[in-house]
C-alpha cells in the first residue's frame, strides 16, 4: 500500500518533523493492518480527548481537493470502453445539430426555438456510465429506478432514444416544436411526452427536493408492505449553481436522517451558472462536500481523470495537491477556456516542483488533462461505489466542463449556456473533435448520425439496455391495479343533517370522511395521509394511535401522552407521514404518493393538509410541477378564508388560493360550504382519479367555523359537482315581489342566507340563495361553451351551466365570498343577458379580528350583500335610489370608511 506523504502548508514550518512522521508512520501502519475502519475509531478518540483537555479544535467538513476513490480502490468498468466513447460522441453530434437545426429551419420566423448544447456536453459521460451499467428499467424482476435528468441536457436524452430506434428523426426535427403534436418538449415534461419523461426538473431546485421525498416513499412502500422496492435506486442530476435554490438543499437533512441509502445525488460541478461561474473566488465543490457532509451523507469527489494519476502519484511533497486547492473556481474556468500554454503557466507554473512534473508533457498533452467528470472508469467507479454504499444517501461531486467538446465557440466560456448557434466552421470542429463519420460536403445539412443495425455499436447499445431490463426513461401512464370506490352512500353520517344543537365544520366533515375511507378493507391501505404539523388544528390526532406516523425507526421513546387516547404514536410501519413545519416537504411527499401509480405501478391516495394560506402561495412552483407530472390526489387548504380564520392576522388568511389553483389546468378545486358537499366532491374525485385514473387533482378548501350541517338534497350531487345548485328558494309565493338571487360558498353563504332574510323582512324582495362550491369550475365549463360556439358557428350554441341554471330565476346577481373579488368575477361573461352582476370578496391584505368585524371589514356581510341585491333592483328601475340611502343608514354602514384593499 502506498504510504500517504504528510502535506503541510507554505506557510506553517513544523517544529518537529521527525514526531510528525513518527505520528504518521502509527497511523499509515494501522491502515494497513487492522484497515481503515480501526483508523477512523483512534481519530475520533484522539479528537474527543483532546476536546475534554480544551484544546480548540476548528471544525472542517471537508477533505483535500483530490478524488475521494484511490485508484487502487476502482472497482473497474467492465464495459467495451472503446464502443462506448464511440456512441457518447454520436449522441453529442446528434444533440447538438438538433439544436443547431431547430434555430437554422426557421430563420423568418420573427422568434428563436433556443435549446441548449453546453450542458448535455459536459454530462454526456455522467449519464452514459449510468444508462450502460447501472439504471435499471422496470421489469417483471425490478421495480424500476427514478432518473432525474438535469433539465437543460434534454437534447442528449433525446439523442440516446433516437439510436435505441425510440424517437424518430422526424420528432428531433421537430425539437421544441410541440404544438402539432409530432415534437419534442424543450425540457422533461410528462404532461407532454407521457409515455417519456418521468418528472419534471428544469425548474431549478424542484428536482432534488422532489426525489428525497421520492426516496423516501419507497422506503415508505416497502415499509408498509405495500411494494418491493428494496432494489431500487433514485438518481439525481442536478447542476452545482442549482444547488443555491432553497429546495436543492431544504431537506438533505431529512434523507441522512432517514438513511436513504437508495438516493444518489449526481451534481454536475461544471463550476458555471447561466451568467458566469457559480462561485468565481471560492470552490463550490468544496463549499458542497461540507454542506452534505455535515449533513450527514456519504461524499464521493470525483475531481481528475486517469490522466492526473500519474502526476498525483509522483507529487511526493505535495505541491500539485497544494496547487490544486489554492485555484479557486474562477482560475479552474479559465484553464479550460483558453489553452494548454496557458495552463502550463497560470496551474503549473505556479510552483517549480509542478512545473517539473509536466516537463515531459506537450501543450497538447497538458490540455487533455481530463476532468473527472468526462472519464468514464472514474465514472464508473464513483457509481459503483455510491450504489453499493449502505446506511447513508451519497452525492457525488463530479467536476466537468461547460460545454465540453466545442472548442474555442463555448467550451468553459461564460457565453456558453446560451449557444445555440453554430457555423459550418464551428460544426466542423465539433465533428472532428468527436470523430463523426459525416463528411464535409454534407456539413452545411448538419445530417443526423445512426450506425447501421447490426453494427458492433448498436448491438452494444441495445444489449445495455436489454441487460437492466429495457429503455429509460419511460413513464406508465396507468396502473395495472384496479379499485371500486366505495359508493356515496357510505359517507351517509356526513351527508345527513348534523342532530339538533350540533354544529360541525367542513375540515371535521373532512375528518369523518377521510376516517371512513380509512375502513375500506381494499382501499384504507393505500390512503397516505400528509400532515405539516398541525394534526390537532385540523382535529386528525385521533389517526395518531389509529394508524400510527411513519418513522423507519420505530418509536424508541414514550411519548409524554401515552396515557391518552390519542397519544403522539410513530411505528416503522406507520400510514401518516408527518413533514413537521414543512410545507414544501409535504407537497413533496404528496407528488411522490399522488404518482405512485406511474413510478411504482401501486395506487395511493395522498391527503395532504395545511394551512391554505401556506399552500399554493408558498409552493406554487411544486403545485405547477404536480400538474406537470400528472399527479392524482386531494390537497386541502385546512383554516381557510380571509375572514373566517379570526385570529391569525395578514400572514395566515387566505384570500386568493382559488385564483392560484385555477391557474393549473388540471387541479379542480372547490370551496364547499356544508359537510354533505364535501362529502359529494371527494367521493366523486375518488371515482375520478381512482376507478378511472384520470390525470386531475383536487383542492378544496375546509373552514375552522363550527354550524349546524343542512344535509344532502337528493338530486343536487351532479350540480354540486358542476359548481352551483340552488341551496334555498325564496320563501315568498308573491310573483309581483323583487326578485334577486344571491350566489355564495363557503362560510360566507351562510351570510347570503342571512341577507335572503334581511331581504325579505325588511324590503319585501325575494331572494334564492344559491350554493356555489367551484366558481372556477364554473368559469371553466363556461368558457369552454363560449371556445365551442366561436368555432362552429353553424350549429346551436352551447348554453354555460350558470346561464342555465340561473335562466328561470330572475332579478340581479349578488355573489359574496370569502376570497378576492376575481374568484366570483370569473363568471360574469355567464350571467344571463340584461342582468347586473354585483361581486364582493375580500381584496386587500387580512388582519386579526373577531368574525363578524372581519366581514364588515371586507364588505362580504349581511348587509353589504343585502345594500349590493337591492342596488341592483335599483339599476333596473325597481327601486327608488333614496331606499337604498335607507338601508346604509338602517344597517348601520360607513361610507366614508377607508377601501380595504388599500386599508
Amino acid at each position: 500500500m502506498t504510504e500517504p506523504a504528510a502535506f503541510q502548508p507554505a506557510s506553517t514550518t513544523d517544529p518537529d518533523p521527525q514526531e510528525t512522521r513518527e505520528w504518521m508512520d502509527a497511523l499509515s501502519a494501522v491502515i494497513e493492518r487492522e484497515g481503515p475502519e480501526r483508523a477512523h475509531a483512534l481519530l475520533e478518540q484522539l479528537l474527543e480527548h483532546a476536546r475534554q483537555n480544551s484544546i480548540d479544535l476548528p471544525f472542517s467538513a471537508t477533505t483535500g481537493y483530490v478524488n475521494t476513490i484511490e485508484p487502487a480502490q476502482e472497482a473497474r468498468c467492465p464495459g467495451n470502453m472503446e464502443i462506448e466513447k464511440r456512441l457518447r460522441g454520436y449522441m453529442r453530434w446528434n444533440a447538438m445539430a438538433m439544436v443547431v437545426k431547430a434555430n437554422r429551419l426557421h430563420p423568418n420566423d420573427g422568434g428563436e426555438l433556443g435549446g441548449h448544447i453546453g450542458s448535455f456536453a459536459s454530462l454526456a459521460t455522467l449519464l452514459g456510465t449510468g444508462f450502460d451499467h447501472f439504471w435499471h428499467a422496470p421489469s417483471a424482476q425490478h421495480g424500476g429506478d427514478c432518473i432525474y435528468i438535469q433539465g437543460h441536457s434534454s437534447p442528449g436524452i433525446y439523442a440516446r432514444a433516437y439510436l435505441e430506434g425510440r424517437i424518430s428523426e422526424e420528432q428531433l426535427l421537430n425539437f421544441r416544436q410541440e404544438v402539432g403534436g409530432r415534437g419534442l418538449s424543450s425540457y422533461p415534461h410528462p404532461k407532454l411526452m407521457p409515455e417519456f419523461w418521468q418528472f419534471p426538473t428544469v425548474s431549478m431546485g424542484l428536482g432534488p427536493i422532489m426525489a428525497i421525498y421520492q426516496a423516501r416513499f419507497l422506503k415508505y412502500l416497502h415499509a408498509r408492505g405495500i411494494a418491493d422496492t428494496s432494489g431500487r435506486k433514485v438518481w439525481v442530476f442536478c447542476g452545482d449553481g442549482e444547488m443555491d435554490e432553497p429546495e436543492s438543499l431544504g431537506a438533505i437533512g431529512l434523507a441522512a436522517r432517514e438513511k436513504l441509502d437508495n438516493l444518489i445525488f449526481v451534481i454536475n460541478c461544471n463550476l458555471q451558472r447561466l451568467d458566469g461561474p457559480v462561485r468565481g473566488n471560492g470552490k463550490i465543490i468544496q463549499e458542497l462536500e461540507g454542506e452534505f457532509r455535515g449533513s450527514g451523507w456519504n461524499v464521493i469527489k470525483l475531481l481528475w481523470g486517469r490522466d492526473w494519476d500519474d502526476l498525483l502519484a509522483r507529487d511526493k511533497d505535495g505541491a500539485l495537491r497544494k496547487i490544486m486547492m489554492e485555484c479557486n473556481d474562477g482560475d479552474y474556468q479559465a484553464f479550460k477556456a483558453f489553452d494548454g500554454a496557458y495552463v502550463r503557466k497560470h496551474f503549473f507554473g505556479r510552483d517549480p516542483r509542478t512545473l517539473a512534473l509536466v516537463e515531459h508533457m506537450s501543450d497538447d498533452e497538458i490540455w487533455n488533462l481530463r476532468r473527472g467528470g468526462h472519464d468514464p472508469q472514474k465514472v464508473y467507479a464513483a457509481y459503483h461505489a455510491a450504489y453499493h454504499h449502505e446506511g447513508q444517501p451519497t452525492v457525488i461531486l463530479a467536476k466537468t466542463i461547460k460545454g465540453y467538446g466545442m472548442g474555442k465557440i463555448g467550451e468553459g466560456k461564460n457565453t456558453v449556456h446560451q449557444t445555440k448557434k453554430l457555423s459550418d466552421e464551428e460544426v466542423r470542429a465539433f465533428r472532428d473533435r468527436f470523430d463523426i463519420p459525416i463528411p464535409d460536403s454534407q456539413i452545411p445539412e448538419l445530417p443526423f448520425y445512426k450506425p447501421a443495425e447490426g453494427t458492433p455499436e448498436m448491438k452494444y447499445l441495445q444489449a445495455r439496455r436489454e441487460a437492466l431490463g429495457g429503455y429509460l426513461p419511460q413513464r406508465r401512464t396507468r396502473a395495472d391495479e384496479q379499485f371500486t370506490v366505495p359508493a356515496l352512500e357510505t359517507f351517509k353520517a356526513i351527508l345527513e343533517p348534523t342532530a339538533e344543537g350540533r354544529e360541525i365544520s367542513t375540515t371535521q366533515a373532512y375528518v369523518r370522511f377521510l376516517t371512513q375511507l380509512l375502513r375500506d378493507q381494499a382501499l384504507g391501505p393505500r390512503v397516505v395521509p400528509i400532515l405539516v404539523d398541525e394534526a390537532r388544528t385540523f382535529g386528525m390526532e385521533g389517526l395518531f394511535r389509529q394508524i400510527g406516523i411513519y418513522n423507519p425507526a420505530g418509536q424508541q421513546y414514550t411519548p409524554v401522552d401515552k396515557d391518552q387516547v390519542m397519544y403522539y404514536r410513530e411505528d416503522a410501519k406507520g400510514q401518516i407521514l408527518q413533514e413537521g413545519i414543512n410545507e414544501a416537504g409535504g407537497m413533496s411527499s404528496w407528488i411522490a404518493a399522488a404518482t405512485s401509480y406511474s413510478t411504482n405501478n401501486r395506487i395511493m391516495i395522498p391527503f395532504y393538509v395545511f394551512y391554505s394560506m401556506f399552500g399554493f402561495q408558498r409552493v406554487g412552483d411544486l403545485a405547477w410541477a404536480a400538474g406537470d407530472i400528472q399527479a392524482r390526489g386531494f390537497l386541502l387548504g385546512g383554516t381557510s378564508g380571509r375572514t373566517t380564520l379570526n385570529g391569525e392576522g395578514l400572514q395566515h388568511q387566505d384570500g386568493h388560493s382559488h385564483i392560484l389553483a385555477g391557474n393549473i389546468p388540471n387541479c379542480v378545486s372547490y370551496d364547499p360550504s356544508f359537510a354533505h358537499e364535501v362529502a359529494v366532491i371527494m367521493q366523486h374525485g375518488l371515482k375520478r382519479m381512482v376507478e378511472r385514473q384520470e390525470n386531475v387533482f383536487y383542492y378544496l378548501t375546509l373552514l375552522n367555523e363550527n354550524y349546524a350541517m343542512p344535509g344532502l338534497t337528493p338530486g343536487t350531487e351532479e350540480q354540486i359537482i358542476q359548481g352551483m345548485y340552488l341551496f334555498k328558494p325564496a320563501a315568498t309565493a308573491d310573483a309581483q315581489a323583487p326578485r334577486v338571487q344571491l350566489l355564495g360558498s363557503g362560510s360566507i353563504l351562510r351570510e347570503s342566507l342571512a341577507a335572503q332574510e334581511l331581504l325579505a323582512q325588511d324590503w319585501g324582495v325575494a331572494a334564492d340563495v344559491w350554493s356555489c362550491p367551484s366558481f372556477n369550475e364554473l368559469a371553466r365549463e363556461g368558457r369552454d361553451a363560449e371556445r365551442w360556439n366561436l368555432l362552429h358557428p353553424t350549429e346551436a350554441p352551447r348554453v354555460p351551466f350558470v346561464t342555465r341554471q340561473l335562466a328561470g330565476h330572475a332579478g340581479p346577481v349578488v355573489a359574496s365570498t370569502d376570497y378576492v373579488k376575481a374568484y366570483a368575477e370569473q363568471i360574469r361573461p355567464f350571467i344571463p343577458a340584461g342582468r347586473s352582476y354585483h361581486v364582493l370578496g375580500t381584496d386587500g391584505f387580512g388582519r386579526s379580528d373577531f368574525r363578524f368585524r372581519l366581514r364588515e371589514h371586507f364588505e362580504i356581510d349581511r348587509h353589504y350583500i343585502t345594500l349590493a341585491a337591492l342596488t341592483g333592483l335599483a339599476e333596473q328601475g325597481q327601486l327608488a335610489r333614496e331606499r337604498l340611502a335607507q338601508a346604509i343608514a338602517q344597517y348601520g354602514i360607513r361610507t366614508e370608511k377607508p377601501n380595504p384593499l388599500y386599508a
